[in-house]
């Protein structure tokens, strides 16, 4: 393959950054893209992605397109981030994308977020929900959920399969095959009670249906020619004999699947014309669980990556042609035309929060479309160092520590970072939070306690009910190792946090007051029985009291919101008041509870905001807290001979 040609305009447009000396604005850090979500049309000549704009009056999300070919540029589709969050964008064909879109809602006075699809025409702009007509006339009740897309179908663009509960009165989801030129739909695969998610083989025929009943999960395949189902797989929530199904090779009967492995996930692959269904492993990690993620290539008519690594020559030679171009970066496909000629390319690192390219094959070249944050200068930026330490029981902690530009030695003001989730993890990515601290002067520690994902079995179950225990134990462990290694000013740290982070803060402040100057909570809980409550009225109440406890006596004594009494710090609560993961009432209640005794507190309440800060004038006024905050509690100079 011919090696790739990267235009001038690439490195014009890198230099032409702004450059700021030391501190940048906060609001460099604490802008969403401006532009996100790129997507190539089939043909390769247009291109889609979603614009941000904010004046004094709006905040909105636009749906651009720009022809490649005569350079015009229009408009589709726009809508205010306070009331809609558009979070995926899908070329349904040349013609027709698929926009999805949430919002928050209610559904019997309990507070939701509600998904929709909707098909755009890119060339009038008129768009309509892909839930209409004959359609939405069959509905029994209005699903919640509309935007689950089972199989787009490349050989037939006027149809696509889509999940949908609503169509009858047990509790369900079907299949509907949609038809985008018209107001036509069939159902090709019908509900059965309890049935919660679908998987489509490569010919576009729901194959595998997934089945919840309060924590128990059943895996059974639909027979050809029937409405019957074979028991593949049966296990609980959290369980090792979980057997995930990821999606079919081009084979109609082989599956691949994600199971566990010597404790660590894998991925497997089973024969479903087989009796014993036995798995023939493919990729494992004797250290991490390998990633359930499969891609295939409609053209090829087969898979071409395992674990976001490419298994087929062709595309192997293509990417290591690629990193050749961009080299000391993460380089990843994110769109290609149907003739695989026309490319957009995400590349990133640690120091660079992500540039898109667009990449043509016949014309050998590669050229700069834009920045993810254009404020954020690779050359301001740092990089994360990957770190281990052990907890007090003897476990290994892995994380990362983020200092300041120029840091050699000495002790630094330090914000101990805690992931949220909890069943999540930290990587060594761009992270514009850890790299908002750093360029304030600090030192950031972020670790991957146990219960975090991607650490295997074991590792996961000890987070289960952990919540202010063992969890909570080993960010203090990471805090005071920290502190051994004369990284971290003893006299000088704050916890901070959003999410489950933001509820190891506040619980830091109220079991370790001593080791933090201050704690500061985004969207945090307080109240672990009133959160474990909260979902008595969904569908998963059985597995979140599964992985969070459901004894209510010792979840009161893991709530911060009962220690109030007891804080000594200053806190800073900051939650939006749409947030549907985190209910508001989280921080409202404990800062009433900080109040009435005469605690330090500052309480910060966005207006619509949601989990995710998906609003730029939510973030800036989240930073601006932060930085003030910060700044206030951890202001004694650092030692010039720290930073060199």
């Amino acid at each position: 393959m011919n090696s790739l040609f990267v235009r001038a305009l690439l490195i014009g447009a890198l230099l032409s950054s702004t450059v700021y000396a030391g501190q940048l604005p906060v609001e460099a850090f604490a802008s969403a893209p401006a532009i996100d979500m790129l997507k190539l049309s089939p043909d390769g000549n247009k291109l889609s992605m979603i614009q941000r704009l904010e004046t004094d009056k709006e905040q909105l999300v636009l749906l651009k397109l720009v022809d490649l070919e005569s350079g015009e540029q229009k408009f589709l589709m726009k809508a205010d981030t306070r009331e809609l969050n558009i979070f995926s964008v899908v070329w349904a064909n040349n013609r027709q994308l698929l926009v999805k879109a949430a919002y928050a809602s209610h559904r019997y006075g309990t507070p939701v977020t509600e998904t929709r699809l909707v098909v755009v025409d890119v060339n009038t702009g008129k768009n309509y929900n892909a839930v209409r007509g004959q359609l939405q006339r069959k509905l029994v009740r209005t699903p919640q959920f509309q935007s689950e897309i089972v199989a787009l179908m490349p050989e037939d663009e006027e149809h696509f399969l889509l999940a949908l509960d609503g169509l009858s009165y047990g509790m369900g989801t079907s299949v509907v095959k949609i038809n985008l030129a018209g107001e036509i739909a069939e159902v090709i695969a019908h509900s059965r009670e309890n049935l919660i998610d679908w998987v489509a083989d490569r010919s576009h025929t729901p194959r595998i249906a997934v089945f919840r009943e309060d924590k128990q999960f059943q895996i059974k395949q639909r027979l050809a020619e029937s409405n019957e189902f074979r028991l593949l797989w049966q296990f609980e929530a959290f369980s090792e004999q979980a057997i995930w199904p990821i999606g079919f090779d081009a084979d109609p009967n082989i599956l691949y699947v994600s199971a566990y492995h010597d404790g660590r996930k894998a991925i497997f692959t089973v024969d479903l014309s087989s009796t014993d269904l036995a798995l023939q492993l493919v990729k494992a990690d004797a250290n991490y669980d390998v990633p359930a993620d499969i891609s295939y290539s409609w053209q090829d008519n087969k898979i071409i990556a395992i674990a976001d690594e490419y298994i087929d020559d062709k595309y192997r030679t293509f990417q290591r042609a690629l990193d050749k171009a961009l080299p000391d970066a993460e380089n990843s496909i994110i769109s290609m035309s149907h003739d695989q000629n026309r490319y957009i390319v995400l590349s990133s690192s640690q120091t660079n929060a992500g540039i898109y390219l667009l990449g043509d094959r016949k014309a050998k070249s590669l050229e700069y479309l834009t920045a993810k944050f254009a404020q954020l200068p690779p050359e301001q930026m740092v990089a994360k160092q990957t770190i281990s330490y052990q907890a007090r029981d003897g476990l290994t902690i892995e994380g990362f520590l983020t200092t300041p530009l120029g840091y050699t030695q000495g002790a630094l003001p330090t914000i101990i970072f805690p992931h949220g989730g909890p069943i999540s993890f930290d990587d060594d990515g761009f992270d514009y939070w850890t790299q908002f601290f750093a360029n304030r002067g600090y030192a950031v520690l972020q670790m991957n306690f146990r219960g975090s994902y991607g650490y295997g079995f074991d590792f996961m179950q000890m987070g289960l009910q952990g919540w202010g225990a063992q969890m909570q134990d080993d960010v203090e462990d990471g805090t005071r190792w920290l502190i051994s290694k004369g990284i971290a000013d003893a006299k000088r740290i704050c916890i901070v946090g959003a999410s489950y982070g933001g509820y190891a803060a506040l619980m830091g402040a109220v079991k370790t007051p001593d080791l933090y100057r201050c704690a500061v909570s985004f969207a945090g809980v307080s109240d672990l029985k009133a959160l474990v409550k909260a979902q008595r009225g969904f569908t998963n109440y059985e597995i979140v009291k599964k992985q969070i406890g459901d004894d209510f006596d010792v979840l009161e004594q893991r709530s911060p919101l009962t220690f109030a009494r007891q804080f000594n710090l200053p806190v800073l609560l900051i939650h939006g008041t749409d947030d549907r993961s985190v209910r508001v009432n989280q921080s409202r209640d404990l800062y009433k509870a900080l109040r009435r005794y005469d605690k330090d507190v500052q309480y910060i309440e966005l207006e619509d905001g949601d989990h995710y800060l998906s609003t730029n004038s939510h973030r800036l006024q989240t930073f601006q807290a932060m930085d003030s905050f910060l700044q206030q509690h951890l202001t004694a100079p650092v030692q010039q001979a720290a930073i060199q």
